[in-house]
């Protein structure tokens, strides 16, 4: 599996990242500053980290939507390759137009960072096969902007498509208020594309990707993609 990590002026995640992702494949995931204006040739899979690009003006992940770079990710993930945003990669994807609804301020007003429990709601997707259906895992988050806000509409087509990749849950796996970080409708942490081959999420699943860092619930992210390219 070859893959790139996208890095914009801000990002703070993008070594993380990198070494998830490289962990996984055993392939060094190339880095690509965001001035670049073509992708590697033969990727697979093309991440955007996490962090504050451009210091989050205008809108999070406004600006880095435009940088020239993200013209070759557009063009990659039309073309089918895999993308994973992650935070304000998250964020980053859907002001590109790659993913549908809007990321605005935590209902706290509040920067928030620790563990949350995550359900996986589906595990048909490059991104989750090799989770259990449901299974409740932990990762970090480390968000000021990461409530997810989509209209009735559009969350009926989420749940009706299994593009809810996560959600905050509780220990038992119960996505009840109380487990919600942000105010994110439904308690989505993380959703898929159409055609299931790009996911954004807000919590860092690169940051507990390794049990010497206290837990591997993240690493079965990536070795889920190494899975789907395995057998491509």
């Amino acid at each position: 599996m070859k893959s790139a990590v996208i890095v914009f002026p801000g990002s703070n995640c993008d070594r993380d990242l990198a070494v998830a992702l490289t962990q996984a494949t055993g392939r060094q995931a190339e880095m690509v500053w965001h001035k670049d204006a073509t992708l590697p040739d033969g990727l697979d899979v093309v991440a955007i980290p996490g962090g504050f690009s451009f210091g989050d003006y205008l809108r999070c992940g406004a600006i880095a939507a435009r940088a020239p770079i993200m013209r070759s990710v557009v063009e990659f993930a039309k073309r089918g390759g895999l993308v994973l945003g992650v935070c304000n990669g998250f964020q980053v994807l859907i002001e590109a137009g790659l993913l549908p609804g809007t990321l605005m301020r935590n209902q706290t007003l509040k920067f928030v960072c620790r563990d949350v429990n995550l359900a996986v709601e589906t595990t048909d997707s490059p991104f989750t096969n090799a989770y259990g259906n449901r299974r409740v895992i932990t990762v970090p988050i480390a968000h000021h902007d990461g409530a997810y806000i989509a209209d009735a509409e559009l969350l009926a087509r989420l749940r009706g498509e299994d593009r809810i990749a996560f959600r905050y849950v509780n220990a038992r796996g119960e996505p009840v208020a109380e487990a919600n970080p942000n105010g994110s409708a439904d308690n989505i942490a993380g959703v898929l594309s159409a055609n299931r081959r790009i996911l954004g999420m807000m919590p860092h699943p690169e940051r507990l990707a390794d049990r010497q860092l206290g837990g591997a619930d993240g690493a079965v992210l990536f070795e889920s993609l190494s899975n789907a390219l395995a057998v491509a």
